[in-house]
Order: C-alpha cells, then sequence, then structure tokens
C-alpha cells in the first residue's frame, strides 16, 4: 500500500507511517482505551468510520463517524473507495481510504477501532503498515455486565452481542498482540508499549540507509 506511505518529523529519521488496530468484542473496553492513546500521543489520528447505522445522540457527524445512506456506501464500495468494511448487526461500517492517506502523508500513524473482519481486509490491502492487537475481557461474564451497565441496549441486543462476542474471540490468533482487559491502566501501558517498539521497527525506519551511509562516510573522512 505504497500510495499511503510517509514519513514522521519527530525523529531525526524518518519512518513509515502504520495503521494501528485494536480490536474486541463489543463491551470489552477498546474504544475507552482508543480515547485514552488520543489524548497520549499527538502522533496518532483516528480514522473515521462511514456507517450506514443511525445517528445516536450525543454522537457528531464526521467525529464520530460519517453517516450516509446505504446508496452512499454502496458508491464508496463500487468506487473502492473503502479500505475496508463489514456489515455489523445489519448496518454496514467502512473505511474511507482518503483521510487515511492524508493523515499519513501530514506524518501521523492511524488508529483504527474495527473488528476482525475488517482487520482482515485491512491486512490484505497494507500487511507491512498494519499493527494488530486484540482486546480480551477477563470473562465473559465481566462483559455482559459492562454491556448491562451502558443501559443502552435491551436485553436481546446484549444477547445478541454476547453471541458475536463468541465468534469474534474465536479470531483471536489473527492479531500480532492479545491483551487481557482487566485493568485499565495496565492495559492501556502495553498498548502504549507496543506502539513505541512498532514505530522503531528496522524496517520503518526509511531514514536509516541515508543516515549510516553518512555516518561511515564520516568515518572515512
Amino acid at each position: 500500500m505504497a500510495d499511503i506511505i510517509s514519513s514522521h518529523p519527530h525523529n531525526e529519521l524518518s519512518r513509515r507511517g502504520l495503521l494501528f488496530v485494536l480490536s474486541s468484542p463489543s463491551g470489552a473496553g477498546k474504544s475507552t482505551l482508543a480515547g485514552m492513546l488520543l489524548e497520549a500521543d499527538d502522533q496518532i489520528a483516528m480514522s473515521v468510520s462511514v456507517t450506514t447505522r443511525p445517528q445516536r445522540p450525543g454522537e457528531v457527524d464526521g467525529k464520530d463517524y460519517h453517516f450516509v445512506t446505504g446508496t452512499e456506501f454502496e458508491e464508496m464500495v463500487a468506487d473502492q473507495a473503502l479500505l475496508e468494511y463489514a456489515t455489523v448487526f445489519g448496518n454496514r461500517y467502512g473505511t474511507p481510504a482518503a483521510p487515511v492517506q492524508k493523515s499519513l502523508e501530514a506524518g501521523q500513524d492511524v488508529l483504527f477501532d474495527i473488528d476482525w473482519q475488517g482487520t482482515q481486509q485491512l491486512y490484505q490491502r497494507a500487511g507491512e503498515d498494519v499493527v494488530r492487537i486484540f482486546i480480551l475481557p477477563p470473562s465473559l461474564a465481566d462483559l455482559r455486565d459492562r454491556l448491562e451497565s451502558r443501559a443502552t441496549d435491551s436485553n436481546e441486543i446484549i444477547d445478541s452481542r454476547m453471541q458475536r462476542a463468541a465468534s469474534e474471540i474465536s479470531h483471536w490468533d489473527g492479531y500480532d498482540y492479545v491483551l487481557i482487559n482487566d485493568d485499565r491502566d495496565a492495559c492501556f501501558a502495553k498498548i502504549q508499549n507496543i506502539l513505541t517498539t512498532e514505530r522503531m521497527r528496522r524496517s520503518r525506519q526509511t531514514g536509516l540507509i541515508g543516515f549510516v551511509r553518512d555516518l561511515v562516510a564520516q568515518d572515512l573522512e
């Protein structure tokens, strides 16, 4: 996916940006952890998905999601304007390619809050630039308690989410890292450590060859 590769200005050595994926069953805490990461790190920007889901109270179009009609969504699919897309609980979700490219060109990594289907598609499109983290709840009972404490869904919807959770968890081995969110702050610290490490991978340091060449040349002078 070379067309969305860029370098970061924050380091002497330029590097390729990365696509940082957080996935989890609904209620396992990935959205909270994503928010914490965005607040703590100004070198990463959130990918805002398009969705056909109705806008909920308090949500802001263009910030939480880009809300579109089914027809508009189909047009984006036909135009290959989405990096990934999936249908979840009868609603469609997708990642617009253009904003991702713009963010990386500005020297920012991009954070994705998507499910395993979207992650798989994204990895197929941009494997070497994708870092995949799956967040597990400490138990299914804890997961249900979290969903019920939201007080935003009916029991029928919660039951559906729990059934889907089992399916999502079965795909844990399709991720680079798997974390258990039994302590939010500890889990967040691990996410930060992963991001720092992945940013420093030699394969992403596009300025390293030139730096080493100049370093050796200095020694020969």
